[in-house]
């Protein structure tokens, strides 16, 4: 489903550039869900904006369905490949009701029926039809994410991209929402490629995950070689033993490494 080839972005210029992603290349099977780990500024969501259309100033190659595509993309690229952001607030419009958040989409791709098809994807995303007229500030923020959900969904895509879907959340909701999306993906067959600095949250989610640091991408790795800790690379198995918490003995190890 994805296909990238020596993928680099580089902001900035002259004396002040950045290379915020160096040459990475990685596949993405359909029906698979893909992760991108590692610390804040290592890229991952740099790629994820790049496969999105977000960011139009990187060089490589990207293929999504067989298909290459350009650093434009037309209106049928984003019937395929949606997005859901972290920020379930920042990404919903504060003057529109989740009705019309909802029916956007189908408005600006003409596809007709809007009504029964807010009401499936609202079922979809287990929120009912008395959430429809309601705006993102009566929702909570579990809610508002559901309606994220929703509306990249709406369009029946076959890719959907993840940016820290649960990082703005309380922890109590942060499983609600994995779950949710593990039940789509069951039920669909779609392809999620997720962003996190979370290995628990990638655990749960993917079957494979790449692990970046500073651009670069350091090693893949299966669901199965995380469960087992056999990591290969010293920085996967730091940010593994990190995810776990503090400990003294953790601690120790990375300044034995």
């Amino acid at each position: 489903m994805i296909e990238i080839q020596d993928l680099s972005v580089i902001f900035g210029e002259a004396g002040q550039r950045v290379v915020a992603v160096d040459g990475v290349s990685l596949r993405v099977l359909p029906g698979e869900s893909f992760g991108l780990v590692g610390e804040s500024g290592s890229g991952k969501s740099t790629i994820l904006r790049a496969v999105a259309g977000l960011i139009d100033h990187w060089g490589g190659s990207i293929r999504i369905d067989g298909h290459p595509v350009g650093r434009k993309r037309s209106r049928d690229f984003y019937r395929l490949v949606q997005m859901v952001f972290q920020d379930p607030f920042g990404s919903l419009h504060p003057k529109h009701t989740v009705d019309r958040i909802l029916s956007e989409p189908l408005i600006i791709h003409g596809l007709d029926d809007a009504e029964a098809r807010v009401r499936a994807a609202l079922d979809q995303v287990q929120l009912g039809p008395s959430f429809r007229f309601r705006y993102p500030h009566q929702l909570s923020g579990g809610q508002r994410q559901r309606v994220a959900i929703a509306r990249a969904l709406i369009l029946s895509p076959r890719l959907i991209l993840l940016d820290e879907p649960t990082s703005a959340l309380d922890v109590s909701i942060q499983a609600e929402i994995l779950n949710l999306l593990d039940d789509i993906r069951r039920d669909l067959g779609v392809t999620y490629l997720l962003v996190s600095h979370d290995l628990g949250v990638v655990a749960h989610m993917c079957d494979r995950l790449a692990v970046m640091r500073q651009g670069a991408l350091v090693e893949v790795a299966s669901q199965g070689d995380l469960a087992a800790g056999a990591l290969r690379e010293p920085y996967s198995q730091q940010l593994m033993l990190a995810s776990k918490g503090y400990d003294r003995a953790v601690v120790n190890s990375f300044t034995d490494t």
